[in-house]
């Protein structure tokens, strides 16, 4: 997962430097003291009015890991696009980026909902099954989503809002959060490779993501080729 987001840039309004428009009056008539302010006003290039007009602060690229974003990027696979709106639900529900939660789904099912793993995990978020009530049906897309997406947040949270941490947290335990990386299983480091590179682009606006690709051609194609046929997509 990339870095930590880096600080906004500063909201301050800027202080126009050409001085006051009074500076090198002795007390004038008003006439010419408002002649006078006009004319230093055109001269400098600032605006008449005392109070400097604050710019227009620019719109965010995308939405923080932890805030609800309004799409989602068209990076992700066929198969996890059939779930878009249902991930945005899914992600405003939760508090997340529905492109974080895509992400999770890509690399944990690619859409599958019967997906289920050699340890135990289940469905499209590859939970495992002591996440689950005991009238909880771990297969239903939405049960999956609501525990799944739940333990996202809550690592994410755990991460102080770092995506890539909060990935940490989603495969390998919420504690190796706090541990330093080269205590992390080979599988968690490869994860959040993965995770965190795809993120990045589908977060960061691009049209694809070559990290992605690189998940497929390592394996993932296989996952996304069994969702395919699961989902009865053309």
């Amino acid at each position: 997962m990339s870095s930590r987001n880096a600080a906004p840039p500063s909201t301050q309004t800027a202080v126009s430097s050409g001085g006051g428009c009074l500076s090198g009056f002795v007390l004038p008539p008003l006439v010419v003291l408002v002649v006078g302010c006009l004319l230093a006003a055109l001269a400098l290039g600032s605006p008449v009015t005392a109070e400097a007009v604050p710019a227009a602060a620019p719109e965010a690229a995308s939405a923080q890991a932890g805030q609800p974003a309004g799409g989602l990027a068209p990076v992700f696979t066929p198969e996890v696009q059939r779930w878009a709106g249902e991930i945005q639900a899914w992600a405003a529900a939760a508090g997340l980026d529905p492109n974080l939660a895509a992400t999770v789904m890509q690399i944990e099912s690619c859409g599958d909902p019967q997906a289920r793993s050699r340890a135990g995990a289940m469905g499209l978020f590859q939970v495992m099954p002591y996440h689950f009530a005991a009238d909880d049906d771990p297969y239903n897309p939405d049960t999956n989503a609501l525990r799944g997406l739940a333990y996202l947040k809550r690592s994410l949270d755990t991460a102080g809002l770092d995506p890539r941490l909060a990935l940490a947290g989603y495969n390998g335990g919420i504690s190796v959060i706090g541990r330093g990386e080269f205590t992390w299983a080979a599988e968690t480091v490869r994860y959040v490779y993965w995770g965190s590179g795809i993120y990045a682009e589908a977060s960061g606006g691009a049209a694809e993501s070559s990290r992605l690709q690189e998940w497929l051609a390592a394996g993932g194609a296989s996952l996304c080729s069994q969702a395919h046929a699961r989902l009865g997509l053309p």
